[in-house]
């Protein structure tokens, strides 16, 4: 904006408002009206000498060529008292510098100043007009000009600071930006991160409930059920809401049979994996219907009652060494239970959903709810029969009530199948409630009693030698009454007195010196060789958790005396299932195979899958495994014989008495194992039975034999083999001549 001008404004005819000049002739006179004459443009005309304008005009003329002198400022300010109060008025300033400088200058050293005329505005064309002041003297005023009036002043206009209209348009961006982010983030939250957001919240509200998985059941051969679940409850805590744990524990330890310290152990706050507090915690499983419903008459605060199982065993006692039993947690613990828990054993289900606080503390109509279904176990089927285990436990423990302290183990092999039929053992125990029972008790004999098996093992040392072509079913040799083998003399209970013996006559008197005798003829290596392909020095494989490998002493460990100890079954570490696989192979035409407890495996569909086949490998031929069986005929057969009580009557019995120790880590037990296997009918086996008796006090034998034709006797009726065919045994010569 261009600064102001000190000149006075000019109106549209070239006259300046307020000047001091009359724009009309000097000699003219003044009209009523005019402008300047008595008005307000006067008084703006007045200058500085106070004189009026018609005084002014007395003047000479600016046209004439004659310069104003200006008096000296000093002299007129003194003079001029009206002075002060016409300077308020911008045209009084103009006349009064144009007063000055129009008047003669009267004092400062005469100076003086010419002024140069104006030309009126836009009477000039184009041309700026001239600066004020200069040098050029001013061309008089026109007094036939009337005085304009002064025009309004327009106020002034603001500084532009900016463009409104930008303005708008950059907040309105703005504005649509900032809707269009929360619009976007809103999208987020409803559609990308519901789910978090609104799982934050569910996770306080959840409760879970656990659904067991059904365990599966045990049959036996026949699918009678010998272990399986029932329906039953279980008590739970929730240890957030438990408020008193010595007041509950206290009133449910007497229900459940659990000690109050455990109780309180159980309902202990504690902290989960995500470090969420636990909400559930089991106090005791498969409770008793009638005891769950007590539980729930008492009322306690953050404990519960839910549906669960138990296990049941409707024998008690029956196969109890076999099946074991489970814990509360429906974990197998012992036996089958254990050995094949991952396949009894379902995947439990589960049942999340969303409940309420306080007296709110239900299900939440609508509200998060996820089932995850229980998966069940599959059932096992047995080769064992029921009926026959039944009445082979029975005997035996009749058996073993005369050797108190006394342990006893008895096993029926199927011929040719390898399947065991029954295996029992005692002591035995209730695995429906296994908890008082001795742990010696809950041990499966069969496969856990290791023993110094005896003469028994020496059918295995005839059998190499016949199959290695030592001896013949009509060999015959010396036997004297004694042999020395090292530092140890080994005596025949028959003395023989230095006769010949047939090898039907050894065994059945049990010679220990012609046992002896052809085995040194046999030789170590040899024996050791038949001694594993008849199934010793392992494991069996049948199925059973722990079950004990033996032992077989190495060759190059024998001492002198060992060539007279293991030919007769010393210094020889096996167990009462291992020998009775070993008969079952001379039983079946000289074949080897793995004893096995499992038939089938019964999935949840009903599906029934058999189990592996069992391991089978050749150990004698079946001309020699058959030229055995008839010469362990003599033992149950021959005068005097040693196995006379084990025979059947109907039945040709074919098999052999032994005496042995029982070792404990290794150590020989006072007393001694009397043990008894055979086979019937021996012209064509169906079935082996081994019995095994350890009697600390002795007389095992007048055990061991009784029960083995008792035990013959019910498994030959039950499956109802007919009679031996073709007359009785053989007449055997103990001394030819």
């Amino acid at each position: 904006m261009p600064p102001r001008s000190d000149e006075p404004r000019r109106d549209p005819t070239g006259s300046r408002r307020g000047s001091a000049r009359d724009p009309r002739p000097a000699d003219s006179e003044p009209r009523t009206g005019d402008p300047g004459v008595g008005g307000i443009s006067g008084a703006r005309a007045y200058t500085p000498r106070g004189r009026t304008v018609r005084e002014e005009r007395a003047t000479p003329a600016r046209g004439q060529g004659a310069e104003q002198r200006r008096t000296p400022r000093s002299s007129t300010r003194s003079g001029d008292p009206f002075r002060p109060a016409l300077q308020v008025l911008d045209g009084g300033r103009a006349a009064a510098r144009a007063g000055r400088r129009d008047a003669p200058a009267a004092g400062r050293g005469q100076v003086v100043r010419t002024v140069a005329s104006r030309t009126p505005r836009g009477l000039a064309g184009d041309e700026p007009p001239p600066r004020r002041r200069t040098t050029t003297p001013r061309a008089p005023r026109r007094t036939d000009r009337p005085v304009a009036r002064r025009p309004i002043r327009k106020p002034r206009r603001p500084p532009k600071l900016a463009d409104s209209r930008l303005r708008l348009r950059l907040g309105t961006v703005l504005a649509l930006t900032l809707f269009a982010v929360i619009g976007i983030r809103l999208i987020f939250l409803q559609a990308v991160d519901a789910p978090a957001y609104a799982g934050g919240g569910t996770a306080d509200r959840l409760r879970i409930v656990e659904l067991p998985a059904p365990r599966g059941a045990i049959y036996d051969s026949t699918g009678a059920p010998l272990a399986r679940s029932v329906e039953a409850r279980y008590v739970f805590a929730d240890p957030t809401k438990v408020e008193d744990p010595p007041g509950i524990a206290k009133a449910l330890s007497p229900l459940l049979g659990i000690p109050v310290s455990k109780l309180m152990e159980l309902m202990k706050p504690r902290k989960l994996e995500n470090g969420k507090d636990s909400t559930f915690a089991y106090l005791a499983r498969g409770v008793e219907i009638p005891t769950a419903k007590r539980v729930q008459a008492l009322e306690l605060p953050g404990v519960g009652v839910h549906r669960d199982e138990r296990r049941e065993v409707p024998g008690g006692d029956l196969a109890a060494n076999l099946l074991g039993f489970t814990s509360q947690d429906m974990d197998g613990l012992e036996g089958l239970e254990a050995r094949y828990d991952d396949v009894l054993a379902g995947q439990d289900g589960k049942r999340v959903y969303e409940a309420g606080l306080g007296d709110l503390d239900a299900p939440i109509p609508g509200g998060y709810s996820r089932t995850t279904v229980a998966k069940p176990g599959s059932s096992l089927a047995l080769t064992i029969n029921g009926d026959l285990q039944f009445r082979t436990q029975q005997i035996l423990s009749a058996g073993m009530a005369q050797a108190p302290g006394g342990t006893g183990a008895a096993v029926i092999i199927e011929i040719p199948s390898g399947a065991v039929l029954a295996q029992a053992s005692n002591p035995t125990y209730n695995a429906a409630k296994p908890t008082p029972s001795d742990p010696v008790a809950r041990e499966d004999a069969a496969t856990s009693f290791v023993v110094d098996p005896g003469s028994v093992h020496k059918a295995i040392t005839y059998g190499a030698a016949l199959q290695e072509g030592v001896i013949t079913p009509d060999t015959t040799l010396p036997i004297a009454n004694s042999i020395k083998k090292g530092d140890t003399w080994f005596s025949d209970t028959h003395p023989a007195d230095g006769k010949r013996m047939s090898v039907p006559g050894m065994l059945a008197y049990s010679s220990n010196v012609g046992t002896i005798t052809i085995a040194d003829k046999l030789g170590p290596d040899r024996l050791i060789d038949y001694q594993k392909r008849f199934g010793l020095g392992k494991p069996t494989g049948e199925g059973m958790p722990g079950e004990a490998s033996g032992r077989l002493l190495p060759a190059d460990e024998w001492s002198e005396s060992s060539q007279g100890s293991v030919p007769i079954g010393h210094s020889v570490d096996a167990t009462p299932l291992q020998m009775a696989a070993a008969y079952a192979a001379i039983a079946n035409n000289g074949t080897y195979v793995q004893p096995h407890l499992v038939k089938e495996v019964i999935g949840p569909d009903g599906k029934r899958t058999p189990a592996a086949a069992p391991v089978t490998r050749s150990v004698l031929s079946p001309q020699n495994a058959a030229a055995l069986r008839t010469m362990l005929e003599a033992v149950t057969t021959v005068d005097h014989a040693t196995g006379l009580t084990a025979a059947v009557p109907g039945y040709r019995v074919a098999g052999k008495t032994g005496t042995g120790w029982r070792l404990v880590n290794g150590k020989k037990q006072p007393g001694e194992v009397s043990s008894f296997i055979g086979m019937a009918p021996a012209e064509n086996p169906r079935y082996v039975i081994a019995v095994f008796v350890y009697a600390p006090n002795g007389g095992g034998a007048a055990i061991a034999n009784p029960a083995f034709r008792d035990m013959m006797q019910f498994t030959l009726r039950h499956y109802r083999v007919p009679p031996s065919t073709g007359g009785s045994a053989p007449k055997f010569v103990v001394y030819p001549r």
